[in-house]
């Protein structure tokens, strides 16, 4: 009985919230949001009334709360309002699912203490903002990623981990010990000790085949992550020195620094790149591929024997006639 009184309450709450945070409330879409049917939503509807809330109705149409009538007594301008829904779109999509329906809840609660005007802003642009990541940042396995990360940050308590190396091939079962996480090159990571290697590592979230709590406390203090990650100086590693046109340089900005970029030098009017890089010479080189007819590697041979490899076998690919389409190398679409 406690159970099923607690249920009401918190369901006429969020209600309350519904109303506040939309123009209009139909009583279906509230017996189906929460599951129950249309006789208890008038029923509760009938409650939040009793309680003092000035609910107007309109058969047909639906409920609204009298204008004027908002709790808290915050106020917000149009722009700011409009940062909130870009900022909705972002979680949606960017955070891991838990971490976004609490930020839905938190936007339910911000809608519902706006004003009319504003609210028809809101609806007015909220249906023309799209974002779709270039790729899924969570493995569908580990939905939750952040969320237990955050949990295990904030408590103190070691995670589980199962974990895919970038082959794909290798799996390894590893406890870690969490202390930050940050979005770079279009991927989450998160920074820990892992007990595995007795080292400091990144892992990517996409990777996390599987993510558990445990109650094993932190066995060491950390220092921030920000110190460990400034630490990471491309300083061990495969060089490499490529020779590029100056005015390409903007297109690999953001992709230079993870490939182990250590300096960078006006040589002959073009610009020279050191690289120390951790990646394999074969990624290495399917990176250099996207731009390579604006780039010539002055070292190591072995990199220009990997890409000269590509090519040939791009080439052997690129002669074989077309398959299950109908066409030939000499066809050609008119």
């Amino acid at each position: 009985m406690e159970q099923e009184i607690l249920n009401r309450f918190d369901r006429i709450l969020a209600i309350w919230i519904q109303l506040q945070a939309n123009r209009i409330v139909k009583a279906q879409d509230l017996a189906l949001k929460f599951g129950v049917s249309l006789r208890t939503i008038y029923r509760d509807i009938r409650s939040l009334e009793a309680a003092g809330i000035p609910i107007i109705g309109e058969a047909g149409i639906g409920y609204s709360i009298m204008e004027g009538y908002r709790l808290p007594p915050v106020m917000f301008t149009r722009e700011e309002a409009s940062s909130f829904i870009a900022a909705e779109k972002l979680m949606e999509r960017f955070m891991d699912k838990s971490l976004g329906s609490h930020f839905q809840s938190a936007m339910d609660k911000i809608r519902m203490i706006l004003h009319g005007p504003t609210q028809d802003h809101i609806s007015a642009i909220e249906s023309h903002i799209r974002i779709h990541p270039a790729r899924e940042l969570f493995h569908q396995k580990s939905p939750d990623a952040l969320k237990l990360l955050l949990e295990s940050i904030a408590g103190k308590t070691q995670l589980s981990m199962t974990y895919q190396t970038i082959s794909g091939k290798d799996v390894t079962e590893r406890h870690v010990e969490p202390i930050g996480i940050f979005f770079e090159y279009g991927n989450w990571y998160f920074m820990g000790y892992c007990h595995l290697r007795k080292e400091y590592r990144q892992f990517r979230t996409d990777r996390i085949l599987q993510l558990r709590k445990t109650l094993e406390p932190f066995q060491r203090v950390h220092p921030p992550m920000e110190q460990l990650r400034k630490k990471e100086t491309p300083a061990t590693g495969t060089r490499i020195v490529l020779r590029m046109e100056s005015d390409a340089i903007q297109y690999i900005h953001a992709s230079k620094t993870y490939y182990g970029l250590v300096t960078e030098k006006e040589v002959e009017g073009k610009t020279e790149l050191l690289f120390m890089t951790q990646a394999s010479l074969h990624a290495f080189a399917r990176w250099y591929l996207m731009f390579a007819d604006v780039a010539e590697i002055l070292e190591p041979q072995a990199l220009r024997d990997v890409v000269t490899g590509l090519f040939d076998l791009m080439a052997h690919n690129l002669q074989k006639p077309g398959v299950g389409t109908g066409m030939t190398s000499s066809s050609s679409i008119h």
